[in-house]
């Protein structure tokens, strides 16, 4: 091996299962759109780290109403980091959401 060279370790790639609970979505889509309040709303899934009709794990969903969710997941209005920026941050409060409207709790 050559000096001043970085030697790479060799990636093994896992097939993630995906965490699913019926009862998350439920949750999330029963609590107000955490951008706007309307009480319309959707579970909806983190947009990344996912394939062609794959959704990623249900915990990282957000409440968000169905324009919040096209603007959030697609939006011509955001770019790529702003849309990935917008969505934790919609994460984090629908999770902040969830705790104090008792539909989670702390075994």
């Amino acid at each position: 091996m050559a000096t001043g060279m970085a030697t790479e370790l060799p990636r093994t790639v896992v097939k993630a299962e995906f965490i699913r609970s019926e009862g998350w979505r439920r949750a999330v889509a029963s609590i107000p759109c955490v951008v706007c309040g309307s009480p319309m709303t959707q579970a909806a899934h983190r947009n990344e780290g996912k394939g062609m009709g794959i959704k990623t794990h249900d915990v990282w969903t957000a409440a968000l109403c169905h324009e919040h969710h096209a603007a959030i997941d697609s939006g011509r209005d955001m770019d790529r980091a702003e849309r990935r920026e917008a969505m934790d941050e919609a994460i984090l409060l629908t999770l902040v959401e969830l705790f104090k409207t008792g539909k989670v709790r702390v075994a």
